[in-house]
């Protein structure tokens, strides 16, 4: 394995940009020694959708988010997010 190159001190956020549009990270950092890193308070992106339900199902819905004093749009999201997962474990 060759040495590696010192990072350079940036002045500027648009400085370090610049360097890194045009130098090859691989040179300068052992990607050996990473770890993992969890940002847990981080809110995922989320994007607008347009959805057809039958009246009924959001109906009970709501009255489920009513008995669980929770927003009904945000008991969907969870809803939605724990059948998911469920699936994609079932899935070979």
């Amino acid at each position: 394995m060759t040495a590696l190159k010192k990072v350079p001190k940036f002045n500027t956020e648009d400085d370090e940009r610049d360097f890194w549009s045009t130098h090859d990270a691989t040179d300068y950092l052992d990607f050996s020694q990473a770890e993992e890193t969890v940002f847990p308070n981080l809110k995922p992106s989320t994007r607008a959708i347009s959805l057809r339900l039958p009246v009924s199902l959001i109906d009970r819905l709501k009255m489920l988010a009513n008995k669980k004093d929770v927003p009904y749009q945000s008991l969907l999201k969870f809803l939605l997010a724990e059948k998911v997962d469920e699936a994609f474990h079932h899935v070979k």
